[in-house]
């Protein structure tokens, strides 16, 4: 009783299909898809809108900790 059988989510999808009809559920698929495809080109494109005195702290930190590292590991 507290799981789903095959049939139960066919059932459940032949009633939604019903209710909104493929046109809808396929403009809301075209939607949900072009959304993601938006917050992934904005995630990418993050670090090209930082400033370049920003990217020159953060190489900086970046080549600081990899120096710390090399140091820590030559002294072992």
């Amino acid at each position: 009783m507290g799981t789903f059988s095959i049939w139960h989510w066919i059932i459940v999808l032949v009633v939604v299909l019903l209710v909104f009809g493929t046109k809808r559920l396929r403009g809301a698929g075209r939607d949900l898809g072009e959304a993601v495809k938006g917050f992934k080109k904005g995630m990418a494109d993050d670090d090209e809108d930082t400033p370049p005195a920003r990217r020159e702290d953060q190489q900086r930190e970046t080549d600081s900790q990899r120096d710390t590292q090399q140091n820590e590991n030559a002294r072992r």
